[in-house]
């Protein structure tokens, strides 16, 4: 479909450096993972500090079972890592970028509530 300009120059830079369609799939699902309330929850925690499946689930009111289940999902999608010291299995995020991600959606989020709140 055609709008009657010539928009090569544009196509040209975003094609030079566009990902491949398998890069832009799997950012989608990582994203997607980021799309669960309890999920977001628990890397909140784990962004203040390391954690056992037992402080999560106390942290955030939730059975270790269905903690368990979601650090199997974060972990899986390399969000979070994890360490053991005797029978404790102790979880952080796997690394600065899941750090950034949440403090930038957050961030993101209240800004704009903020811009909202004085459009009012």
């Amino acid at each position: 479909m055609s709008c009657g300009h010539d928009h090569s120059k544009e196509f040209e830079l975003i094609n030079k450096d566009i990902p491949d369609d398998d890069i832009l799939c799997d950012v989608a699902d990582l994203y997607k993972v980021f799309g669960d309330t309890t999920r977001m929850k628990i890397l909140y925690a784990l962004s203040k500090t390391e954690l056992s499946v037992c402080a999560i689930a106390e942290v955030i009111n939730m059975q270790q079972s269905a903690v368990s289940h979601q650090l199997k999902v974060l972990k899986n999608n390399n969000l979070v890592a994890n360490r053991r010291e005797g029978k404790t299995i102790y979880y952080r995020l796997s690394d600065s970028h899941v750090y950034q991600i949440i403090s930038q959606g957050i961030e993101h989020v209240l800004e704009g509530e903020h811009d909202h709140e004085e459009d009012i």
